[in-house]
């Protein structure tokens, strides 16, 4: 009976052996069949890690295919975490080898939120940087070597602040884009273009499928999506105008800074442009920056000594500057007082050397007896104009600059730009609770007092005038294209405004301003055998905190304006001796006269084919 009973329970327990041997195996079977490729997919996703590769940015041109923005191959440093947290004795090693601060290393693992990408420690680091890793690979789990696009700005600082720069990412930029699809590590426009149109010339990154072993160590490559070039950006700027322009400033300040009096002149600004389209053909700032400082991270070195020039080489003068416009305000000044009838073209004003109301003067004192408007705008007196402001007032005046665009924004396409000031009775009021004076409407008239203007705000003003009162946006960007050279966009001309003057008004300013580059006019030391017919107008703007700003505004030929510029010199004393210099080497680039055989090509045109 109790053998019986001892069988029955192994009868039992070995049909529970069975059901449990027989549950496997149909688990099995069920795993392997039914389940397999999804266990498959996750098998390979162990063992397969996505390793992003950088696209390269889109290239800048000029208008005639000169290339001016590239990429060139660089080595960058970056840690892959594939086996978890870097230990602190790996980022003090590689601390060591980039000269770099443990922590600043430890900040930017820190940022890194993607599963499997590289955390770019350091950027355009040199072959030696690269040898010591190599060498010490085996003491530096994760760190990898990587080449990268890296921008190159061609000719360094040629172009500076039109182009930018580029840089990492940073905290505040990467909470704002997010949702765009920016992450820690992206390279992104900072200034200028770069900035501006940073989503159209990023591309899309690529990357390598990498196996990796046990140990999350890549064994090889098993897939490659390529990345995607970022658009290429086609300017207006014409590079030998540009090239003219930036060698024309330089050698002017240093020119300059040889007389004592004049030592501090070491900022300046031009603008060119086609008056017919807003198309900007040249635009310079100085001081300057190399924008390839940026590539790798800007040294402190570096950073401190752009950051602490008091002359602020980051600053882009030509459209953020703001300086009284001086004389060349008389233009506004004199289409007024002329569209108002407040003048008529023969009346003739005395000047006696200061105005009969307020005793305000012409420099050095000079006495031109009875002028009419012609001779007062081509010799560019004081007196003439401060009774057309006596005669105007200052609301009039105020209307007039707001008509030719002055007191606003242009709407180029680069930031930053500032808006100038128009001297007006609500400014004063405002800032300082104070009632407007005559006195302060003379200063305005001849373009002091609380009138500012920028550069590119000028050259627009001499724009209209030279293409019968139009205004034209000023545009950078002439197309984008892909990399194949495709055509993705097209910037067309677009008038934004339209100063309302008579064609009679028009041709005496014209004609006043044509002899102001010939004899006897105040810039004929410079233009009056120039082989091209220039209307321009000279201009000193004083200064509270040191020497006059120098101004020369111009456009040219005389009967069919191709191009106007505007170029200021800060501290540069008049505007006849420190501009004007600097204007004619750059309309002689533009007409392509006396000019190296190097630079020579065919005259500028506004139809130039891109």
């Amino acid at each position: 009976m109790l053998v019986k009973r001892s069988n029955g329970r192994l009868d039992i327990l070995s049909l529970i052996i069975v059901f449990i041997f027989m549950t496997l195996v149909i688990r099995l079977g069920y795993l392997q069949m039914a389940q397999g490729q999804y266990y498959d997919r996750l098998a390979d996703g162990n063992r397969i890690r996505l390793i992003p590769i950088m696209s390269p940015r889109g290239v800048f041109y000029d208008r005639n295919g000169v290339m001016l923005v590239s990429n060139r191959p660089g080595f960058t440093v970056s840690v892959l975490a594939i086996s978890g947290p870097v230990s602190d004795e790996v980022i003090a090693k590689l601390a060591g080898i980039l000269g770099m601060n443990a922590a600043e290393i430890k900040g930017k693992l820190a940022q890194h939120t993607g599963a499997f990408e590289p955390i770019r420690v350091k950027t355009d680091v040199g072959p030696d940087i690269v040898t010591k890793i190599e060498e010490r690979r085996s003491e530096l789990p994760g760190v990898v070597i990587e080449i990268q696009p890296l921008r190159n700005y061609v000719n360094n600082e040629l172009g500076a602040h039109i182009f930018g720069y580029v840089s990492e990412i940073n905290d505040v930029e990467l909470e704002n884009r997010k949702a765009n699809g920016y992450k820690s590590g992206d390279i992104v426009g900072k200034f200028g273009l770069e900035k501006l149109y940073d989503k159209e010339i990023r591309g899309v990154d690529g990357g390598n499928q990498v196996e990796v072993d046990v140990n999350g160590r890549p064994v090889q490559v098993i897939g490659k999506k390529d990345p995607v070039p970022g658009h290429n950006l086609v300017l207006t700027i014409d590079y030998r105008i540009q090239k003219a322009a930036e060698t024309a400033i330089d050698e002017q300040l240093v020119y300059l800074q040889t007389k004592t009096e004049f030592a501090k002149a070491k900022a300046a600004a031009a603008v060119v442009l086609n008056p017919k389209t807003g198309e900007i053909l040249a635009m310079v700032s100085r001081p300057a920056f190399n924008p390839n400082l940026f590539n790798g991270g800007i040294s402190s070195k570096e950073w401190n000594l752009l950051n602490e020039n008091p002359y602020h080489p980051m600053d882009n003068k030509a459209i953020s500057g703001e300086y009284p416009p001086g004389s060349t305000f008389k233009i506004i000044t004199g289409a007024a007082a002329l569209e108002l009838g407040k003048v008529t073209p023969e009346e003739k004003i005395l000047d006696a050397g200061t105005h009969w109301i307020i005793p305000k003067g012409n420099a050095g004192g000079e006495a031109l007896g009875w002028i009419n408007f012609r001779e007062a705008l081509s010799k560019s007196d004081n007196v003439y104009f401060y009774e057309m402001g006596n005669r105007l007032g200052i609301d009039n005046l105020e209307k007039y600059a707001r008509l030719f665009g002055l007191g606003e924004v242009t709407g180029i396409n680069l930031p930053g730009e500032a808006e100038g000031l128009v001297a007006n009775r609500r400014y004063k009021e405002k800032v300082y609770g104070e009632d407007w004076y005559l006195s302060e409407t003379f200063d305005a008239a001849i373009g002091q007092g609380f009138q500012l203007a920028t550069p590119l705000q000028m050259a627009m003003v001499m724009g209209e005038i030279a293409n019968g009162g139009h205004r034209y946006k000023p545009n950078l960007v002439s197309k984008i294209t892909g990399s194949n050279g495709e055509v993705i966009k097209t910037f067309s001309p677009e008038e934004v405004g339209n100063v309302t003057i008579s064609g009679q008004t028009l041709n005496l300013i014209r004609e006043s301003l044509r002899e102001v580059a010939q004899e006897g006019g105040t810039a004929a030391s410079t233009f009056q055998d120039f082989p091209i017919s220039i209307a321009g107008k000279t201009g000193t703007a004083e200064n509270p905190h040191g020497k006059d700003h120098g101004w020369f505004v111009a456009y040219g030929p005389y009967e069919d304006p191709r191009v106007a510029v505007a170029v200021i010199v800060e501290q540069g004393g008049y505007g006849t001796s420190s501009a004007a210099p600097i204007a004619k080497k750059i309309l002689e680039a533009a007409f392509n006269i006396n000019q190296p055989p190097s630079e020579s090509a065919k005259i500028y045109s506004p139809h130039t084919a891109l």
